[in-house]
């Protein structure tokens, strides 16, 4: 497993006596080369999750390992990519991807070949001089996910990386995301509250309760790819994680179905 998740719990202080705790004993293991999508409405603590996950938030108990190894930090073995993409808006399209190279110090012909490569798997040919406001947001997107891949991480953390997207630009990008899973077979584990998005791109959906979140089930998602929002089966598992959730949340917050 290159990643499992122990007895996670998670609270934040605030003004009031009482904390507010958010997570609440999650446990989780990942398969190599899967793709797991976290479900849940706004609030729940999906992103919470995810940024304990990626080390920019610890826990209060529990563990979580990377190939064995604790984490304890951010570090290169993840890759993270936000809703807003989060680029550096001084720096071009090839500057963003190699900011972790730079990091790294890796420089001259090892990072030019490295940024060449991640241009062309993400479809950026011609954009690559060219700085973030020049950019739509699914070229935005796009050069946020060459960055994250930049490092060749273990795992990739998406947080709902296309929720700010047009339904057609939506749609295009969840091909890409699937085009670069299969040519990369990364670790891919996605925040949403899109059901349908969830249904289309992952291996398992996890669904979490309201908050303090848990686990509420593991569901598999057993379907060709790829895989088509009309089809019958697809429809159905849509249905079924839908009615899962309204049991869990008696509608309480808003989940998206398309």
């Amino acid at each position: 497993m290159p990643m499992s998740i122990c007895g996670i719990s998670k609270s934040f202080l605030r003004r009031s006596p009482a904390a507010l705790k958010v997570l609440s004993d999650i446990d989780l293991e990942v398969r190599d080369s899967e793709i797991v999508a976290n479900l849940g409405p706004s609030g729940c603590g999906k992103t919470t999750l995810l940024k304990v996950i990626a080390g920019l938030e610890r826990p209060d108990s529990g563990e979580i390992t990377i190939d064995g190894r604790p984490v304890k930090r951010p570090g290169m073995d993840r890759g993270l990519i936000f809703q807003d993409g989060a680029l550096f808006p001084w720096r071009t399209v090839v500057g963003n991807i190699g900011y972790g190279l730079d990091i790294r110090c890796i420089k001259g012909s090892d990072r030019d070949t490295r940024v060449r490569s991640l241009v062309k798997l993400v479809g950026l040919q011609g954009f690559e001089g060219r700085f973030p406001h020049e950019l739509s947001g699914g070229v935005r997107q796009r050069v946020a996910l060459a960055r994250a891949l930049a490092n060749e991480p273990r795992v990739l953390l998406m947080d709902e990386p296309l929720g700010a997207l047009d339904p057609q630009t939506r749609r295009l990008m969840q091909r890409e995301i699937l085009r670069v899973w299969r040519e990369t077979r990364g670790t891919f584990v996605l925040v949403t509250h899109n059901v349908g998005e969830s249904v289309l791109l992952a291996d398992r959906v996890i669904l979490l309760s309201p908050r303090p979140a848990s686990i509420t089930a593991g569901i598999p998602i057993d379907l060709p790819r790829p895989r088509h929002s009309g089809d019958p089966a697809v429809m159905a598992l849509k249905e079924e994680l839908l009615g899962l959730l309204d049991s869990n949340f008696a509608g309480e917050l808003e989940i998206k179905e398309i």
